[in-house]
Order: C-alpha cells, then sequence, then structure tokens
C-alpha cells in the first residue's frame, strides 16, 4: 500500500536528482519516507537519495519496493504547476501507480524490480578533505571548465588552505581557486583527483544554486557531494569515480 499527495515542485525535484544519472530505479517505500540509490550503467556516478514523509502532505505505506521510468513519471509532473498537489497511490493487484493532478488522471505502469540493476552498497570512504561549497560556485566551476576541456581537476591546496579546479584543453586552461573565506568551511587535506566532465554536469543540473554543498574529496579517489532538496525534508548525496591519470 502507497498512498501520498506531494507538491509537484517536491516531486520534480526528487526525481530530477535520480534522472540525471539513470533512466529506471527502485523506489523504496519505506515508514519514515522514500529511499533511491542508483548507480549509471557505466558504475562511474552513483546517486543515493532519501525524502522524508515530512516532506509530504499526507503520506501513507505499509512498505515495499516499486520499479518506475523515470522519464514517464518525469513527465506527468512536469505538467503540474509548481504548487499544485500530486496524488499518487498505487494499485496493489495492477501493480500500477495512479498519479492524479488537478483533474487530470495519469495510470503508469510500474517496472518490475528485479529486472532494475542491482542497487550499489555506498562505500564507506575515509576521504582527507572536506569543502563545504555553495552551489553557484559549482556551477561556475563546472561551466567553465566546460570551455575548454571534457575532464576535470578538482583538489585542496593542504599548505595553503584553498580549493581548487582545474581544466587542461588542447589550448586553453581553466584554473579557479576558492579560498577559506571563498567557502561556507574548508577542512584541508591532500586531495587532487581528475572526473569526467559530462558526469559532473549532470549532477550540477541537479544541484540547486543556493544549496549548501560538503565535498569529500581525496588523492585519485571518487569525489562525495552532499546537500539538501525540499526545504531540508530530503537529502542527495553523488558519488563519482575519479578517472585514473595514464601517462
Amino acid at each position: 500500500m502507497f498512498n501520498a499527495i506531494v507538491s509537484a515542485d517536491t516531486l520534480r525535484t526528487t526525481l530530477d536528482s535520480v534522472s540525471v544519472l539513470v533512466d529506471e530505479c527502485k523506489i523504496h517505500l519505506e515508514a519514515d519516507g522514500l529511499e533511491i540509490r542508483a548507480v549509471d550503467p557505466a558504475n562511474v556516478g552513483m546517486v543515493d537519495m532519501r525524502l522524508s514523509s515530512s516532506a509530504f502532505e499526507s503520506y501513507e505505506t505499509d512498505g515495499g519496493v516499486i520499479g518506475v521510468n523515470l522519464s514517464r513519471l518525469e513527465d506527468i509532473a512536469g505538467m503540474a504547476d509548481a504548487d499544485q498537489l500530486v496524488h499518487l497511490e498505487l494499485d496493489e493487484e495492477t501493480r500500477k501507480l495512479h498519479i492524479a493532478i488537478d483533474g487530470l488522471e495519469y495510470t503508469l505502469a510500474l517496472i518490475d524490480p528485479d529486472s532494475i540493476r542491482q542497487e550499489p552498497d555506498l562505500p564507506d570512504l575515509d576521504l582527507a578533505a572536506e569543502i563545504v561549497i555553495e552551489g553557484r560556485d559549482i556551477d561556475r566551476a563546472v561551466t567553465a571548465a566546460d570551455m575548454v576541456s571534457d575532464h576535470i581537476a578538482l583538489g585542496v591546496n593542504e599548505g595553503e588552505e584553498f580549493f581548487y579546479v582545474d581544466a587542461e584543453g588542447d589550448t586553453d586552461d581553466v584554473h579557479l581557486e576558492l579560498t577559506r573565506e571563498d567557502l561556507i568551511d574548508l577542512t584541508a587535506g591532500p586531495a587532487h583527483s581528475l572526473f569526467s566532465l559530462d558526469y559532473l554536469k549532470d549532477m550540477n543540473k541537479a544541484i540547486p544554486k543556493d544549496a549548501e554543498v560538503r565535498m569529500e574529496l581525496g588523492e585519485e579517489f571518487p569525489v562525495k557531494m552532499h546537500f539538501d532538496i525540499a526545504e531540508g525534508e530530503g537529502q542527495v548525496t553523488f558519488m563519482l569515480a575519479p578517472r585514473i591519470q595514464s601517462d
């Protein structure tokens, strides 16, 4: 059983944080809210998302897992105005999701959860550096790097205590430095890793510009980025594997 009412804006923000990496996913219907964890087909990017039941106008479930086509669900949610309410109800017998928005009713066929890729474990990494940064600064770095290259280096200068972004193209380079004063917080430690810019661009689309993003970095380790959505009622963690530099 699953019966919930949520604002279209909250639903779209939640779906966006996952759909930037995968087309379909399993949604775990927990007593205290929804949980989604998914990894992209190439095993490079991963998302872990939780949306508290308190983000909903009403929320009832007795648990379970459903499989959804994210792009279809996003298309439906996209038909609502941001402040409109979306009513979601699971039909146990037909295994379909009934969605109602202001008189419009839509029945979405669900996917067998067993046919969706196995969810990964979120590895427990001990990363030396932690940067707390505004979403708009990540956006600025990604946009600048995208002008010159298809990969991006993120790092921390431990001695001088600043976070830096480097992108090297065939002819042009981009370098950005953010000192402790420019950041919300910085725990300096040895960190430098190279990442695929395509993945970071996709993740950046889902990070609110006014979000406070906690970024964990190491040396040739994945980066982890944690931020809140839905006015703090939802939490998202992105993890991106590094590109190992070959000489």
